[in-house]
């Protein structure tokens, strides 16, 4: 009997398949693309979760730490001041926050549980707003506190942090980075 890693014997995510079998027909025929390589896909998504009183309090970066671990799957790296800022008594070189950059599987596995449960549990959402496009195919918006994701118990968070997410394409056009979006469930607001 050979051994196969862990990697092969999975399935792969409800969000790849879907990208395949539904979204890369419909964005060939809504943009008349003949090759199946110059149909936009994602990239990677950046989780960013900015706390510069962590700089103060290591228990916040700690629990930073440990949140975005337990949301993204995937350990995320502590991000340094660049520059020392004396109005906030931070020096060059505090941690100030955490960040993880999530491709592939993951990648994926992330967006259907934020656009499936993560984001319809915000209190009154009305949606997503459409000015996150940077003009180059990228999406980014806020979320102001990362209780939404069901992964983390409400009795463990002692700190509200908010957290930035970038979703990077191959897009070329804000119109084509949109269309990918909404193939995948984004809930943009109307």
């Amino acid at each position: 009997m050979s051994k196969t890693s862990t990697a092969t014997q999975q399935e792969a995510p409800a969000f790849l398949k879907r990208y395949e079998e539904q979204i890369v027909p419909a964005l060939k025929q809504q943009f008349k693309l003949t090759n199946r390589l110059a149909v936009p896909r994602l990239t990677k998504i950046v989780v960013n979760v900015g706390c510069g009183e962590a700089a103060h309090d290591a228990k916040i970066l700690e629990e930073a730490v440990r949140h975005v671990a337990t949301i993204t799957g995937q350990r995320p790296a502590v991000t340094r001041a660049k520059k020392a800022v004396s109005n906030f008594k931070i020096k060059e070189g505090d941690p100030v926050g955490c960040k993880v950059t999530l491709r592939r599987r993951r990648m994926y596995e992330f967006l259907e549980r934020l656009i499936s449960v993560a984001l319809p549990r915000i209190r009154d959402f009305q949606g997503i707003p459409k000015t996150g496009f940077d003009g180059g195919g990228n999406f980014s918006f806020g979320i102001s506190e990362q209780t939404i994701f069901p992964e983390l118990q409400p009795d463990d968070v002692h700190y509200t942090l908010g957290m930035d997410i970038a979703i990077v394409t191959t897009a070329s056009s804000v119109e084509e980075a949109r269309a990918l979006l909404i193939g995948f469930g984004m809930p943009f607001q109307k």
